[in-house]
C-alpha cells in the first residue's frame, strides 16, 4: 500500500504543475504582389490629373514625382498619365526636376 500512496502523490505533484503548451504557428502562405494596371482611357486621366493638381495645390511648392504620388495616393504611372494631362493644358511648370503648378 505504500506504493499506492506515493503513487498518487507523485500524480498529485505532476497534476499540479503547469502544462506547457506546445503550439506551432503555421506560416502564412505568402502572396504575390499584386501590380496595379493603371486603365488608360481620356476619363481615367482626367481623374489622374484631378489627383495630381489637388496634391500639387495642396502642397503649395513644387514636388518631385515620387511626392507628388505619395501625396496623391496614387502609382507614379498613374502620377505620370494626370502630368501629361495637365502640361498638355499648359497648368505646369518644371524647375530643377520637380513639378508646380504655373
Amino acid at each position: 500500500m505504500a506504493e499506492k500512496k506515493t503513487t498518487k502523490k507523485a500524480a498529485a505533484v505532476k497534476a499540479e504543475e503547469p502544462k506547457k503548451a506546445t503550439v506551432k504557428k503555421a506560416a502564412a502562405p505568402k502572396k504575390a504582389a499584386e501590380k496595379k494596371v493603371a486603365v488608360v482611357n481620356a476619363e481615367n486621366a482626367g481623374f489622374k490629373a484631378g489627383d495630381v493638381y489637388q496634391a500639387l495645390a495642396a502642397a503649395g511648392k513644387a514636388l518631385t514625382v515620387k511626392e507628388i504620388a505619395k501625396a496623391a495616393k496614387i502609382s507614379e504611372e498613374e502620377t505620370l498619365l494626370g502630368l501629361g494631362w495637365l502640361f498638355k493644358e499648359g497648368k505646369l511648370a518644371t524647375a530643377d526636376e520637380k513639378i508646380t503648378l504655373a
